[in-house]
C-alpha cells in the first residue's frame, strides 16, 4: 500500500509547486491547489491526500497533474495496473524545426 501524501511529497521534493489537481476514478476531485494557494490551503490539500491506496495492482486509482514554477510538470503514469508520478520537461526544439517565421508572416 502507498500513502498518497508521502508519495506526493517525495515526488515533488524541492521543486516549487505552482498548482496541482488530484482526481479519483471518473473525474472525482480529491484535492486541488489553485495557483494562488497559501499555507492553510496547502495543509488542507495534504490532509485530503493522506490516505493509502494500492499503486501496484488493479486499475488506476489516482489521476492528476502538478505544475511547477520552473515550467515543468508531473502527471500520473500508469501501466498494467501500476501507477506513479512522472516528471516532465519541455523537450529541446531540434535545430531543423527552428525558424524565425511567425503566422503573421504567412
Amino acid at each position: 500500500m502507498t500513502n498518497a501524501k508521502k508519495e506526493f511529497i517525495e515526488h515533488t521534493g524541492d521543486r516549487l509547486i505552482k498548482c496541482a489537481s488530484i482526481e479519483g476514478e471518473k473525474g472525482f476531485t480529491i484535492a486541488k491547489l489553485d495557483s494562488d494557494f497559501d499555507v492553510k490551503q496547502l495543509k488542507a490539500f495534504l490532509k485530503a491526500i493522506d490516505f493509502k491506496y494500492d499503486s501496484g495492482y488493479g486499475g488506476q486509482e489516482l489521476y492528476g497533474m502538478i505544475w511547477y514554477e520552473d515550467g515543468t510538470w508531473s502527471h500520473r503514469g500508469e501501466y498494467d495496473g501500476s501507477e506513479w508520478w512522472e516528471h516532465n520537461e519541455c523537450p529541446e526544439i531540434p535545430d531543423e524545426l527552428k525558424t524565425n517565421g511567425r503566422l503573421e508572416d504567412v
